[in-house]
């Protein structure tokens, strides 16, 4: 979850609460899609995020993570 956190760039004091999790497969590529509530240091929810961690099935295996804000 560390690439993620840095994938959105969320402050160091802030946590990614994993709410929904999806695979899929499709073009030699192998996705999971992770929703997150992004919380700071006293709980409350200060903003949603969808991050996709993406890795080639095929030699080199090389990774993608990506960071998108909801809302």
């Amino acid at each position: 979850m560390d690439d993620h956190a840095k994938a959105a760039g969320i402050p160091s004091n802030h946590k990614l609460v994993q709410t929904e999790t999806k695979w899929r497969q499709s073009k030699g590529q192998d996705t999971d899609t992770y929703w997150y509530d992004q919380v700071d240091e006293n709980g409350a929810i200060v903003a949603k995020w969808i991050v996709k961690d993406s890795t080639s099935m095929y030699p080199p295996f090389g990774r993608n993570v990506s960071a998108e804000k909801m809302g």
